[in-house]
């Protein structure tokens, strides 16, 4: 399975750190829509559902949580930790986000505006979709 994870380029100095994304540049797809999660409770398990071509990028922005990344073959879990990495979520992956700490806040970045038909929440109805596509996925890569 394919796991791509972008590092972003930290700018700082005595003031403080700041990270600046921009489409195309940082980010491989127009940015259209940004939401981002916090005050998740303990033993909370975010996401559980797949997009048929929503693309998206994961950034905890401050804590840390888990991703766990299912392409219907094989799953990979992907600790977000840092606040200048992103994980490069793509269609036809199962998602699932868990075990944040308390400070957590995840962050989103994704290619399409909300659209309900575009999920997928049925993993069974998910691994259907998945046979359907031509996607093999292989390699981990850090950008």
């Amino acid at each position: 399975m394919q796991v791509i994870k972008y590092v972003f380029q930290p700018h700082g100095d005595e003031r403080g750190q700041l990270v600046a994304l921009e489409e195309f540049k940082d980010i491989p797809f127009t940015i259209k829509r940004v939401y981002y999660m916090y005050d998740t409770g303990e033993g909370v398990v975010r996401g559980h559902h797949a997009h048929k071509s929503l693309q998206q990028i994961l950034i905890c922005i401050h804590g840390s949580c888990k991703v766990k990344l299912d392409n219907g073959r094989e799953q990979k879990v992907v600790p977000l930790e840092k606040p200048y990495e992103g994980l490069y979520v793509s269609n036809t992956m199962w998602r699932e986000m868990y075990d944040f700490s308390p400070d957590a806040v995840l962050m989103v970045l994704a290619s399409e505006l909300y659209n309900e038909a575009d999920y997928i929440r049925d993993y069974d109805e998910f691994i259907e979709f998945v046979k359907t596509c031509d996607t093999t996925i292989a390699v981990d890569e850090i950008r």
